[in-house]
């Protein structure tokens, strides 16, 4: 959603302390006047900031000569994510090259009063709210808004066309189906099929014995995924198309499921 600048809402500093991956640190009021700021608040255990990347990392990639410089913010959504480790670990198997702030404790979540993953914000060079967007979507809406705040900084500037869609799904205007609501444990337990046994822990249920299975019970959706954490496991996301999870061993933990749109067909 666009922002008029007569609003004049201005960025917020990054708190001190915080912990960064591919940057020693970043100020605002270091980038104010140099650069246009995209911000994203973004947890690589959600598929849907999963599905962000490849247009985040393209802007980057598309735009960084130009001013633009795109921060990620890694609020977690699960309690392995608070573990700077885990966070950096995933950055790396990710290959994102865009600076990350590791938001384990929520202190730029709550300056900013972001509502959920994703969640976008693009600042000017004065360091004014030009842009933003809550969820997947609005790709091309983004980058046009940001293309503009670039033509401030230099309006003799060449730019490229925006982006085509990555995924049918991500066509402006596009009509989807509505989706199965994730499932968030254990909380939702009643939205599984448990087999053998399953205890209960702060945001998870854990398999007590090799061979105990989770399946969710009924689902709409273009893809399932469960979130893993235990044992041998990388934390993160597993996709699961049948909706079964099985354990191989003890100590698996299935901390939800999320799920994707149905895509439609591309426009012939």
């Amino acid at each position: 959603m666009r922002v008029a600048v007569s609003e004049q809402i201005v960025a917020p500093e990054f708190p001190r302390g915080l912990e960064w991956v591919n940057v020693a640190f970043l100020r605002m009021d270091k980038l104010i006047g140099r650069s246009v700021v995209l911000v994203e608040f973004w947890d690589f255990a959600r598929i849907n900031s999963l599905r962000t990347l490849p247009y985040l990392t393209a802007w980057h990639e598309r735009y960084g000569d130009a001013g633009l410089r795109v921060i990620l913010v890694q609020s977690p959504g699960y309690s392995f994510g608070r573990d700077p480790d885990v966070a950096r670990a995933a950055i790396e198997r990710l290959a994102i090259p865009m600076p990350v702030a590791l938001d384990t404790g929520f202190a730029v979540w709550r300056e900013y009063g972001n509502r959920g993953w994703p969640g976008r914000y693009l600042f000017d060079r004065e360091g004014v709210l030009r842009f933003f967007h809550y969820g997947e979507g609005e790709y091309k809406e983004t980058e046009l808004a940001l293309q503009e705040a670039i033509r401030e900084l230099d309006p003799e500037v060449a730019l490229p066309a925006p982006l085509d869609p990555i995924r049918p799904e991500d066509a402006p205007g596009v009509k989807l189906e509505p989706q199965t609501a994730d499932i968030a444990l254990p909380a939702d337990r009643g939205r599984l099929e448990l087999m053998r046994d399953w205890s209960e822990g702060e945001d998870y249920l854990e398999a007590r014995d090799a061979g105990a299975a989770a399946t969710v019970r009924s689902f709409s959706a273009g893809g399932v995924w469960a979130v893993l954490s235990g044992g041998e496991l990388d934390p993160g996301l597993y996709e699961i198309p049948d909706g079964t999870v099985v354990a191989e061993s003890p100590g698996l933990r299935l901390h939800g499921v999320q799920f994707t749109p149905v895509p439609p067909p591309f426009p012939s």
